[in-house]
């Protein structure tokens, strides 16, 4: 249990930046998941409009670091290469 001032701060202060980054996580997941809901429907124009919106979420997180820079690169590979393979 924390006894010191500093380390009940940093209690607080650590669960409010979990809440913070676990929703950046979760707006990464969704503009992911409309790109793959786009794949798996086909539609070329829809994929191409939700990857345009994924890039900048995916360079947010890593800017912010809620996702590593090679796990981001990693997922916009795969994704890019699977609308590229649509058309």
């Amino acid at each position: 249990m924390a006894n010191t001032p500093q380390a009940k701060k940093r209690i607080r202060r650590n669960t409010r930046r979990a809440e913070i980054n676990g929703n950046r996580i979760g707006r990464i997941r969704t503009y992911v998941k409309k790109v793959e809901t786009a794949l798996a429907a086909g539609d070329k124009d829809a994929a191409v409009a939700a990857m345009v919106q994924v890039q900048p979420e995916l360079a947010r997180g890593v800017s912010r670091g809620v996702l590593h820079k090679n796990t981001a690169s990693r997922k916009f590979s795969r994704l890019t290469k699977a609308v590229a393979a649509l058309g």
